[in-house]
């Protein structure tokens, strides 16, 4: 027996939201903490971190780009269709507590784990900032959410299309600038989150950021996801997500995620280079 889809939204251009029935994942899942699921029995395993989940109705929601093959298949099921395998709620939970000054940092649809993030801080007793970046207008989302969840929303977009123009890193730095900052979280893409850690470092401001690695069997045993923290080896999917973004090797998780996606672009190429050669 697979796991009910119980509604399916498209936030924006490729990107989804599905809310699940899985009462035993939501039981004990916190804010940070992410799932793995097999669109079918014969699906590679897909990591995503939980967006929502309301625990008395045993729902989890999930927000997800369809970018490969396996995603684009979750993206064509619908409604009352089944995935076949979710587990979770795996990985460790945010540092919820109350620091006083929180800001949440959302690069992308890294948005969609902040709303929980940013809620479980408010519920904490912290003033919260969110601030949500994207490239262009199309490409933001649960806006309404998110001001329920934060004490203050900021949007920007590189192009200007909605918020004020340019990165989440100048927002924080105003942000700073104002008033004292005791925590700063960033979940989105790898050169945000260090840009967030480089701007941060000197004013001495607690900062963690959720690492989004290659990831495999989400238990520790394959090392796919191993992240440099201080000079340890550590593991996403066990140690992590969330981890001391002034520690973190960014220049080695970059590098070791652009080899995957250099294989990975070979291998389109060499499948679409056979399927020519067949056609002729």
């Amino acid at each position: 027996m697979g796991f009910k889809i119980l509604s399916k939204v498209e936030l924006c251009p490729n990107q989804y939201e599905l809310r699940i029935e899985a009462p035993y994942v939501v039981k004990n899942a916190k804010a940070g903490q992410f799932i793995i699921l097999r669109v079918d029995e014969d699906g590679e395993r897909v990591p995503l971190t939980i967006a929502d989940l309301d625990k008395d109705k045993g729902e989890l929601t999930i927000v997800f780009m369809a970018v490969g093959y396996s995603t684009k298949k979750l993206a064509l099921l619908n409604a009352g269709d089944e995935i076949a395998d979710l587990v979770g709620p795996l990985g460790q939970p945010t540092h919820i507590k109350k620091y006083g000054t929180v800001v949440c940092l959302a690069g992308g649809y890294g948005a969609a784990p902040c709303y929980l993030i940013a809620k479980a801080f408010k519920e904490a007793g912290n003033k919260v900032y969110m601030i949500m970046g994207a490239r262009n207008k199309d490409l933001i989302f649960w806006q309404d959410k998110m001001k329920s969840a934060c004490s203050e929303l900021f949007i920007t977009t590189d192009d200007g299309t909605l918020g004020e123009k340019g990165f989440v890193t100048q927002v924080l730095q105003r942000l700073m600038e104002k008033e004292k900052i005791d925590y700063a979280i960033a979940v989105g893409p790898m050169p945000m989150m260090r840009a967030v850690a480089d701007l941060t470092r000197d004013k001495g401001i607690y900062t963690e950021a959720s690492m989004n690695p290659i990831m495999v069997d989400g238990t520790g045993m394959c090392g796919a996801c191993r992240v440099t923290v201080g000079g340890e080896v550590k593991f996403a999917c066990v140690d992590g997500p969330d981890f001391d973004a002034h520690k973190i090797d960014f220049d080695e998780v970059i590098n070791r995620m652009k080899i995957y996606k250099d294989q990975e672009k070979q291998r389109d190429e060499n499948c679409n280079l056979f399927k020519q050669t067949v056609k002729e």
